[in-house]
């Protein structure tokens, strides 16, 4: 009795709906990637712009190729903040003041592209939150 209980609960936790969730394929990985490469796209051409402000400043001129942004190390504290912050928050007081601009909602598509593009750029540098 014991085995067929074993059994049971075994095959009911392979064929559950959370296990056959985590399938997918080589050609779902492929759109996921193409999907993400379209919206860091985006990024970069916002980044490298000046359309997130008024004043014609762009992230770039700041941070070419999101260089010294370290998205790896967030959440962490930020002084210009005066607390542990997210990476959009730290991209918004960016926008707000050298670029003078508006902040965007952390959904916004276009934080979104922004910080795809600076993950991009940091891609394989392993994660390493609160580090400065």
């Amino acid at each position: 009795m014991r085995r067929f209980t074993i059994a049971l609960v075994l095959g009911a936790v392979l064929l559950s709906p959370a296990t056959l969730a985590d399938e997918f394929t080589g050609t779902d990985v492929d759109r996921w990637q193409s999907e993400f490469d379209s919206v860091a796209k985006k990024g970069r051409e916002l980044w490298t712009s000046g359309a997130v402000g008024t004043n014609g400043v762009a992230c770039a001129q700041c941070h070419p190729n999101a260089a010294n942004t370290h998205p790896e190390t967030y959440p962490k504290f930020q002084k210009q903040l005066g607390k542990v912050a997210q990476l959009f928050e730290m991209v918004n007081w960016c926008i707000r003041n050298p670029l003078q601009g508006a902040a965007l909602p952390a959904d916004d598509p276009k934080m979104t592209a922004l910080v795809a593009y600076i993950h991009k750029e940091r891609k394989g540098v392993a994660i390493d939150a609160g580090k400065h």
